[in-house]
C-alpha cells in the first residue's frame, strides 16, 4: 500500500498539488498523501553550511561540493528505501551516462539521505552500485569522486528539505517514508535553478539545465542555439520548444540562403554578359551574311 501511494505521488505533475478545494473529487489526494510533494523554489539559496557525513564517514559541509563554474545535481533519497529511491537513482545514473560531461569535471552530483538512520556504510553501498551503472554508458569513466552520497542528523536534513521544498513523512506503522521524487540542478553559488520530476530523466533536459546553471561556462555555440530554441517549463519540470524562436531562426536561415543565392546569381550574370553580347553580335553577322549570299543567288 505504501509503495502504491508513493508511486501516485510521483506520477502527479507539480500542478496537480493544488488547493484541494479547487479540484474535483476524483483529483483529491488520498489522506496519506496530504502535504507530500515537492515545491519548486527556484532561485532559493541552498544552505551550504549544513554539516553531513560522506560515504566514508568523514565530516563534510554541503558547500564543499560547490565550485566556481561547476553546477551541482542534488537529490534527496534514502538508502534503505525498498523501491522508489532505487528507481530514482537508477534513472539518474542512466540519464547522466548519456551526457558528454563527467561528474567531478564539469559538474558534481550530491545525493543526501533524508533518513537519519541511514549510515555511511549504506551510502557507500549505494555509491558503488550506481557509479557502476553510470559508467555503463559514460565515455569518460569516473572513479566516483564526483558523485557524493551523504548522511546526516535530522536537524540538518530538515533544513535542507525545507530549503528545496521537499515534503515527506515517515509512516508510523512501517517505518518507511512517503515521498515524491525529483532531482534538482543548483548553480555554483548554491541557487536552485531547475527541478526534474519522476524517476526517468531526459538527458537533453539535464544537459540544458547544466549549461544554464553554469552560466554557459560548459556550453558551446551550438548549446547557445539550443537554449534559444528551448525554454524551461516549471509546471512540467521539462524543457519545451519555443515555436516562435524556432520560426525566427528558420526564417533568418532562409533569408541568408536566398540572399547568398541572389548574390551568386548576380555576380554570375555580370561576369557572363560580355560573352553573351559577343555571341549575339556574331549571330547577327552570320544571319546578315547568309541573307546577302542568298540575295546574290
Amino acid at each position: 500500500m505504501l509503495f502504491t501511494l508513493a508511486a501516485v505521488a510521483v506520477a502527479q505533475a507539480p500542478s496537480a498539488f493544488l488547493d484541494q478545494r479547487s479540484q474535483s473529487a476524483s483529483q483529491v489526494k488520498p489522506p496519506d498523501l496530504v502535504d507530500i510533494g515537492i515545491d519548486q523554489r527556484l532561485n532559493q539559496q541552498v544552505p551550504l553550511d549544513l554539516a553531513f557525513r560522506d560515504e566514508s564517514g568523514n565530516g563534510v559541509h554541503l558547500g564543499d561540493y560547490f565550485h566556481s563554474g561547476r553546477p551541482v545535481i542534488l537529490n534527496l533519497v534514502y538508502y534503505t528505501c525498498p523501491m522508489l529511491c532505487g528507481e530514482e537513482l537508477a534513472g539518474e545514473a542512466s540519464a547522466l551516462g548519456m551526457l558528454r560531461f563527467t561528474p567531478g569535471d564539469e559538474y558534481e552530483i550530491v545525493s543526501v539521505s533524508f533518513n537519519p538512520d541511514d549510515t555511511p556504510n549504506d551510502a557507500a553501498a549505494k555509491k558503488k552500485l550506481y557509479v557502476a551503472r553510470l559508467n555503463e554508458h559514460l565515455d569518460h569513466k569516473t572513479d566516483g569522486s564526483g558523485w557524493h552520497f551523504l548522511t546526516g542528523r535530522q536537524a540538518q536534513i530538515k533544513q535542507l528539505a525545507d530549503a528545496v521544498g521537499f515534503h515527506y513523512r515517515r509512516d508510523a506503522k512501517t517505518g518507511q517514508y512517503i515521498h515524491a521524487t525529483a532531482i534538482m540542478i543548483v548553480t555554483p553559488g548554491g541557487k536552485i535553478a531547475q527541478y526534474y520530476y519522476g524517476v526517468e530523466y531526459s538527458p537533453k533536459d539535464i544537459r540544458l539545465g547544466l549549461i544554464e546553471a553554469s552560466r554557459e561556462k560548459i556550453g558551446t555555440v551550438v548549446d547557445e542555439v539550443l537554449l534559444y530554441c528551448y525554454h524551461y517549463d516549471p509546471k512540467n519540470g521539462r524543457y519545451s520548444a519555443v515555436i516562435a524562436n524556432i520560426m525566427r531562426l528558420a526564417g533568418a536561415a532562409t533569408m541568408l540562403i536566398l540572399g547568398g543565392f541572389l548574390i551568386v546569381m548576380f555576380r554570375r550574370d555580370r561576369s557572363g554578359s560580355p560573352r553573351r553580347a559577343a555571341v549575339t553580335r556574331s549571330r547577327v553577322v552570320d544571319e546578315f551574311g547568309s541573307k546577302k549570299d542568298t540575295g546574290r543567288a
